[in-house]
């Protein structure tokens, strides 16, 4: 799209002469003794470079900048203060990753001082410069209806109050042999059906750039779809405005589905760098612990097969993104076929400490939730994260559902180990609390937010181990 490349060009050309200028002037001596005479800096030494060391460090500046800030270089329209804060937590993100380069690439680090600079100066100039350049919300003049529902496309299309140039749908929901007459004021259709597809769902960036489109509406029955968040993704790359029938309107997507029938959604998909930050935090988190925890996995294997005869590991199957399934290992904290005992179909976390079907060593292992550390292989290959929604069997998937209508909403997300449900001590048996709760996570997620979880319920887990080993005390 036009409009959409001449934003990328400005923005990535206006932050690499930021970032170059910035790193130019933090190396100046005057800066250099100014940064060094404020408290606590004055221990530093200092630091300036000729031309060609400083070439080098405006290079590998830029290079990490303009990688840490490429969301802002999408053409999405943003209010002021979501563009301050969006290139307030890039700066930062931006000064983490030099620090770090600074200890292994000693050829192209930036000195202490000249870092400190180049990240205060940073930290004024992009917020202005993308809140100059920032697009404003426009008018819907070119719009498209996405999606494979032949209902919701005849919805859209009733309560459309743009012109609508065609639809995006496979080729087996949706087809004309009706020519295009697309021109730059749209084309009067008078029924749906006359809509002239204009490719499949894989076409989708080509027709938003080859026709100009600034408006989506996703015609999707259920959001809860790979390829609606595909769309989804789509449409923020190219900076489109994407809009949903409000009968198909979750509160994940839109904050509130009154007003007219056609809303606006406002959840902003992750870009790679989030995707890439969190699988390697994932990934560390579950290796770092497994190898940590390695003595105690040996000796609750120990016991719980000194404890009662049958497996140590626990398998079943849960729900994942999207509706996808996968194996999830627990430590038996149950006798072996605990549910041919009671005639339901139960899963280990179901039963309480006090059923007598769980054996002394799984009360111990599900009041200091060690019986959870088998989960971190899960995370490891990349079927869980360590936060998300607590994944649930499929079967009770699809019975909540009846009760509570935005249940499959959780599955936007992969599910994790822990989440805001779980530190707030709601469990599956407490559905529309729980989904709150999930809802509240997949709208606000952020690896800082995540963190703040991954604490609460590190914290947790020491004051439910604290708490048992003065329980034993008291006994004795």
């Amino acid at each position: 799209m036009q409009s959409g490349l001449r934003y990328r060009l400005t923005a990535v050309c206006g932050a690499t002469l930021w970032v170059a200028s910035a790193v130019v002037i933090a190396n100046s001596p005057p800066v250099q003794m100014a940064v060094t005479a404020v408290p606590p800096l004055n221990n530093l030494q200092p630091t300036t470079f000729s031309n060609g060391q400083l070439l080098d460090q405006v290079i590998a500046t830029v290079v990490v900048t303009l990688a840490v800030l490429w969301p802002l270089f999408k053409p999405r329209p943003r209010r002021i203060l979501d563009t301050i804060a969006l290139t307030h937590e890039r700066v930062f993100v931006t000064a983490a990753v030099l620090a770090t380069i600074g200890y292994f690439d000693w050829s192209s680090r930036l000195p202490r001082t000249t870092l400190v600079a180049t990240i205060l100066c940073l930290g004024i100039v992009l917020p202005v410069w993308f809140v100059v350049i920032r697009r404003r919300p426009s008018v819907s003049k070119r719009a498209i209806i996405v999606g494979d529902d032949t209902a919701v496309i005849e919805q859209l299309f009733e309560s459309a109050t743009v012109p609508i140039l065609g639809v995006v749908a496979p080729s087996d929901i949706r087809s004309t042999d009706r020519p295009q007459q697309l021109a730059d004021g749209g084309v009067t259709i008078q029924r749906p059906e006359e809509l002239p597809r204009l490719g499949g769902l894989s076409r989708l960036d080509d027709v938003l750039v080859d026709h100009d489109i600034d408006t989506v509406l996703l015609a999707f029955a259920e959001p809860d779809r790979e390829e609606f968040f595909g769309t989804l993704a789509t449409c923020f790359e190219h900076g489109v405005q994407a809009k949903v029938h409000r009968d198909h309107a979750t509160s994940v997507l839109v904050d509130d589905a009154t007003g007219g029938e056609i809303v606006d959604t406002n959840l902003e998909p992750w870009d790679w760098q989030d995707y890439v930050l969190k699988r390697v935090f994932d990934v560390a988190f579950a290796g770092l612990a497994l190898l940590c925890l390695a003595p105690v996995l040996t000796v609750i294997a120990a016991a719980i097969k000194l404890d009662s005869r049958g497996p140590v590991l626990y398998s079943q199957t849960r729900t994942a993104a999207f509706g996808e399934t996968f194996k999830i290992y627990k430590f038996r904290s149950m006798v072996v076929n605990a549910e041919a005992k009671t005639g339901a179909k139960l899963s280990e976390e179901d039963a309480g400490d006090r059923d007598p079907r769980v054996t002394r060593v799984g009360r111990v292992l599900r009041r200091t939730h060690l019986d959870e550390i088998p989960q971190l292989w899960s995370i490891l290959v990349g079927d869980m994260s360590v936060v998300g929604p607590r994944p649930e069997r499929p079967e009770l998937d699809a019975d909540i559902e009846t009760n509570v209508e935005e249940w499959r909403s959780r599955w936007f997300v992969k599910p994790g180990l822990t989440g805001m449900a779980q530190i707030n001590d709601v469990t599956g048996h407490q559905p529309a609390e729980k989904i709150r709760y999930d809802i509240q996570y997949i709208r606000n997620q952020s690896f800082s937010f995540d963190l703040k979880i991954v604490v609460r319920q590190l914290y947790g887990v020491v004051v439910d181990v604290g708490a048992l080993i003065k329980e034993k005390f008291r006994r004795q």
